[in-house]
């Protein structure tokens, strides 16, 4: 299926709307991307046509983007382009464009912003993927084979080196 794919970069005109509906969480906001185009006459920047689209932005997106973002603040967005017609107030071909967001971020050329990791949804069948505590085990038992690697390791635990030096080991 061929799609319209768009990343805009804009400014966030409305703050977002979150809902939380059968299918999962959803969320809209309206971002108003202006084109600035260099006038000789002034020689300088100027603004051109301010074009407006409603964002869309579902399930995790939709979450954090409601959490991150508020009006004024620049804005990347990256979905699929919708444009719709439709008849409105019995005016006939009204026109929207809509993005269905794909991903929303900070635009970090005008600015910065600071990144915080979203909790994860628990979830019962995910396994347990923790790093092991390595601080709780006080002795690290004696390299088995004392390979290379092995002696590094030891070497790294303090005392345990001592265990892998030939005269250590004798007994006088």
């Amino acid at each position: 299926m061929n799609e319209t794919m768009v990343c805009v970069v804009g400014n966030v005109a409305t703050r977002p709307v979150y809902r939380e509906t059968v299918s999962g969480p959803s969320a809209r906001f309206r971002i108003a991307v202006t084109a600035r185009y260099w006038d000789r006459e002034k020689n300088s920047w100027a603004d051109g046509h301010t074009n407006f689209f409603t964002v869309w932005a579902n399930r995790q997106l939709a979450t954090n983007a409601a959490a991150s973002l508020s009006v004024g603040e620049p804005v990347i967005v990256q979905g699929r382009l919708k444009v719709r017609t439709e008849t409105r107030e019995g005016q006939p071909d009204w026109m929207s464009a809509d993005i269905d967001a794909v991903s929303v971020g900070h635009d970090l050329t005008r600015g910065t912003t600071a990144f915080r990791r979203a909790p994860r949804p628990e979830s019962n069948a995910a396994p347990d993927r923790s790093e092991p505590t390595w601080e709780t085990d006080p002795a690290p038992s004696p390299p088995v084979d004392g390979s290379a690697t092995d002696r590094a390791t030891a070497a790294d635990s303090g005392d345990a080196a001592d265990e892998l030096r030939p005269e250590a080991a004798m007994v006088t």
